[in-house]
């Protein structure tokens, strides 16, 4: 499920992150993008190459799998695409305006009291 890091990755791609890339969709998709998924409550991120028609919610799953496995419960985490929500994450991430180089931020959708 990881791959090396291709030498065309956008530059957002190659900022720091887990080593190795995860895949998301067909391999055999004509057009495959380089896009960074941040969870903020880990500080951490990871690269995922995904055709453009796959969804948020698989996306936000794949980033949640590799960056909290204890996550039980995926619907308290919202995505942000330039610091905004993304309300139907059943949409693709070309229908909401990701491109190849994208950074995604994962966080919980309510704020939690500091300790």
């Amino acid at each position: 499920m990881s791959a090396p890091m291709p030498n065309d990755a956008p530059f957002s791609a190659q900022l720091r992150a887990r080593p190795g890339i995860l895949t998301l969709g067909a391999e055999s998709a004509a057009e495959r993008w380089t896009v960074r998924v941040q969870l903020s409550e880990a500080w951490d991120a990871v690269r995922v190459s995904v055709p453009p028609s796959e969804s948020v919610r698989a996306l936000k799953l794949a980033a949640l799998e590799a960056l909290q496995p204890d996550a039980r419960y995926h619907e308290d985490y919202v995505v942000k695409l330039r610091g905004v929500a993304i309300a139907d994450e059943s949409a693709s991430l070309a229908d909401v305006g990701a491109a190849d180089g994208s950074i995604f931020l994962v966080m919980y959708r309510r704020r939690r009291p500091v300790r």
